[in-house]
């Protein structure tokens, strides 16, 4: 089994955050709300990063009425926020611009 990543120093998170525009750490996670158009763009913003979760085996705590989508990302192995929530918020930040249009 593949080995899974450390947790971050507070400067390399600072670091990641100035590269995640509207990410902020909440408690000991990467947190970001989307507001999108209607209740089937967050619905397929959702699919697309469920299935990049799946193929990075790291998923995220997220919460969704109809147009926000809310969410949270911690390695819960490493107790904090590792590269993995890193990578995973920037492949979320690439499906969600194609989604809002930007």
């Amino acid at each position: 089994m593949a080995s899974r990543p450390g947790r971050l120093s507070e400067f390399e998170i600072a670091t990641a955050l100035a590269e995640l525009p509207g990410w902020k750490i909440e408690g000991d996670k990467l947190h970001r709300e989307y507001k999108f158009a209607d209740f089937v763009t967050a619905f397929a913003f959702m699919t697309g990063a469920a299935l990049v979760a799946q193929r990075m085996d790291h998923h995220p705590e997220w919460f969704n009425v109809w147009n926000t989508v809310r969410i949270d990302l911690q390695t819960h192995d490493a107790g904090g926020v590792t590269m993995l929530d890193v990578q995973l918020a920037q492949r979320m930040e690439e499906l969600a611009s194609r989604q809002l249009g930007k």
